[in-house]
């Protein structure tokens, strides 16, 4: 140490006595050496000139495309707070713990410990994973950064790697001066991407950075104990510096819809040390935040969270936000000062399925076909689906759909029974069922029902182990190689449901009449009509619904053993039949 501190006083010594001797002999030459010197001065001052306006040129360019795009909110400005943000308390349990560190981090680092550096949001679109973000910034009265990830892409090589480390720079100055920083990062996939072997090199020189990026940010997510404050560096030139540089206290916190695509380097301790998946509500959740907006909303005694909790199931918090914002719409375009149940559940289905469009110019014999298909899927879903009601039977063109059948469930539910499963395939033949019964042709307008009533067999066989083999499909390259090696299997399958499905509805025919009679007049029909459609035919509420079997040459195959896992699994619109 001794050594290099002695080699950089002998440089400066050496400059001095050049300085020196050089102004000595101009001084002993006279007027003609001074009139050479600053000619030799003019020229090269002309050339610097040139280079340094050809280098501001060079980076004003680069100033103007490095900037980086990102929102720096101070202390205090989003005012969030852990009141605004509902239907997750888990969550919120779990971020209170991260603002106390962020609050103490003096007094965590004297106990010996270290700040967390990254925290990953993951989970589906809505769920307030940004929000979340602003609220522990504003808890922790802590400086934060809103960026997002592709904004740090450039088709330049190397201003992306720019964006990043400014961006870092100004947090690690803000730290210095609230105590810490919080940088957000969205959709962080972008540019987190797992790396490839011999692969990016060439994207990050003709695209958008490529790896060169993912390497800037996991070094300034965890770089080496660097002072690079200019008093620092220059006392560590002159070897004045023996303080131990100290590492500002900067938080990254990333969103991503999709976790398993995310490079590992990113996901080890020291980078993201936390991770935390945010959902959508459930029930307890969603009345929490349907509590949460209805008390701002001007309401009829209709509109209750509890009711609107139940029918939203699967809903997250931004989509809830938008039905009750869209149900205001709709009760301001009719004219009324408060909004009730109605027009929210108008905001649903317009959501869901879109305007409606209806067909003027459709022929009658059309809209009975229509009216038939539907009916034959009403009718299977009333007397079939025990965990669903109703919701919705239309023959009012929406979107691409003629006409549909929706229900929605009575409750959450995470498994399903091999028995519901077989129900589910014959909801969706209960409308070709229904043609040929009642209308004696067939219709092209089953090419989606047959595609998912396909589907489901394929999995009820080829996936949950449900048939007379415990082979999955999920083993071989593609779903469809799978549905391709059980295709006998699945038509026998299907044709087995298909006759069930035609004894269910034909000895319910007065019910299918009825339903398809008042669809031709009305255009559509709610949950609520067609129980009362059924109790006027039989005198009866909703039966209990028979347990679905499978009967192939006459053995019975089926148990009602719950499928373990979650219904996401069996890939299919539930509650939804429409004609393409």
């Amino acid at each position: 140490m001794k050594k290099y501190q002695w080699i950089k006083w002998r440089k400066l010594i050496i400059c001095l006595t050049a300085l020196f001797l050089i102004g000595a002999l101009l001084n002993a030459g006279g007027p003609a050496y001074w009139q050479t010197a600053l000619t030799i001065i003019s020229f090269l001052f002309q050339l610097i000139f040139a280079m340094m306006f050809m280098i501001i040129q060079f980076v004003a360019l680069f100033w103007f495309l490095a900037r980086g795009r990102t929102y720096w909110i101070l202390p205090g400005e989003t005012g969030s707070t852990w009141d605004d943000y509902r239907g997750n308390p888990e969550i919120v349990e779990n971020a209170k713990r991260i603002v106390t560190l962020l609050k103490g981090v003096k007094e965590f680092k004297e106990m010996g410990g270290e700040a967390i550096r990254g925290l990953l949001l993951c989970g589906p679109p809505g769920t307030g994973k940004s929000y979340l973000a602003q609220v522990i910034a504003n808890e922790a009265q802590v400086p934060f950064a809103y960026a997002s990830a592709p904004s740090f892409q450039n088709m330049f090589f190397g201003v992306g790697n720019l964006k990043v480390m400014g961006i870092y720079k100004k947090a690690r100055k803000l730290a210095r001066v609230y105590g810490a920083c919080i940088i957000f990062i969205d959709e962080i996939d972008a540019i987190g991407m797992a790396r490839q072997s011999g692969g990016g090199g060439m994207g990050g020189m003709l695209g958008m950075g490529g790896m060169g990026l993912l390497n800037e940010l996991l070094l300034q997510m965890d770089p080496p104990n660097v002072d690079n404050s200019k008093i620092a560096k220059f006392l560590r030139s002159l070897g004045l510096r023996r303080k131990k540089a100290e590492r500002p206290a900067v938080l990254t916190i990333a969103a991503t819809n999709l976790p398993d695509v995310l490079d590992q380097a990113l996901l080890r301790p020291g980078r993201f040390d936390r991770k935390l998946w945010v959902d959508s509500p459930d029930y307890d959740g969603r009345l929490d935040v349907f509590q949460y907006y209805l008390k701002k909303v001007k309401k009829d005694a209709s509109l209750t969270p509890e009711r609107a909790a139940l029918d939203t199931i699967g809903y997250s918090p931004a989509q809830i936000k938008h039905i009750v914002n869209e149900s205001i719409v709709m009760a301001h375009q009719r004219g009324a000062d408060v909004t009730n149940y109605k027009d929210f559940r108008n905001a649903m289905e317009t959501y869901e399925w879109g305007l409606k469009q209806p067909l003027r110019s459709m022929s009658e014999d059309e809209k009975r076909n229509v009216a038939y298909h539907e009916a034959g899927h009403a009718v299977a879903q009333y007397l079939l689906k025990p965990h669903d009601r109703v919701w919705k039977v239309t023959i009012i063109r929406r979107g691409g759909a003629l006409g549909l059948a929706a229900t929605k469930p009575t409750e959450e539910r995470y498994n399903r029974s091999d028995s519901e499963i077989l129900a589910e395939i014959q909801v969706c033949l209960a409308a070709r069922a229904v043609e040929e019964e009642f209308l004696g042709k067939k219709l092209n307008g089953v090419t989606s029902d047959l595609r998912q009533a396909t589907m489901l067999a394929g999995a009820y066989l080829g996936m949950v182990g449900m048939g007379d083999e415990l082979f999955s499909w999920l083993t071989v390259s593609s779903h469809a190689d799978g549905l391709r090696a059980l295709r006998p299997k699945i038509n026998n399958l299907l044709q087995d449901q298909m006759l069930q499905v035609k004894k269910l509805v034909k000895n319910h025919r007065d019910f299918v009449h009825a339903i398809a009679a008042d669809l031709l007049k009305q255009g559509d029909l709610t949950g609520e009509e067609i129980d009362q459609i059924y109790i006027g035919l039989y005198g009866q509420n909703r039966p209990k619904p028979p347990i679905v079997r499978m009967l192939i040459n006459g053995t019975n195959n089926s148990t009602s053993t719950l499928v373990t896992g979650s219904t996401g699994e069996v890939e299919v619109e539930k509650g939804s039949n429409d004609i393409d």
